[in-house]
């Protein structure tokens, strides 16, 4: 018997079409909620604010540190600094963690995406967006 999918999963990684309105834009999908960008896909993020970004709330992207260099760390609306356990655990894992808005966090994803490099996003959604 086969596991049913995801739910809120796409198993390919894709660039950020649009954010805002509480989610993001991307792969001809829309989706509500926070978002991880991994290697392995797009997967929804349970993720409300950024308290609840933790070590353990990052959990799927250590899983695949092997193939992530940077992970962009969007905190919404504002830079926040990341605990000093998110940082250290990305250290461990040679994988530079950057936080950084929301939205900036998107751009860069895209962009270095688009350079085909080893990029992963971990994205706060947010109500203004473009």
């Amino acid at each position: 018997m086969s596991t049913p999918p995801e739910k809120g999963f796409l198993k390919y990684q894709v660039p950020i079409d649009a954010y805002g309105n509480g989610g993001f834009r991307f792969g001809d999908m829309s989706h509500i909620g926070s978002l991880l960008c991994l290697p392995s896909g797009m997967h929804a993020w349970d993720v409300k604010t950024v308290q609840d970004i933790t070590r353990d709330s990052l959990a799927k992207v250590w899983a695949e540190a092997d193939q992530i260099d940077v992970l962009f760390v969007g905190t919404g609306d504002q830079l926040f600094v990341l605990e000093k356990p998110i940082k250290q655990t990305g250290r461990d894992l040679n994988i530079i963690t950057e936080p950084m808005s929301t939205g900036a966090a998107a751009r860069t994803y895209n962009v270095l995406l688009g350079e085909k490099r080893a990029v992963a996003a971990a994205l706060l959604a947010v109500e203004r967006g473009k």
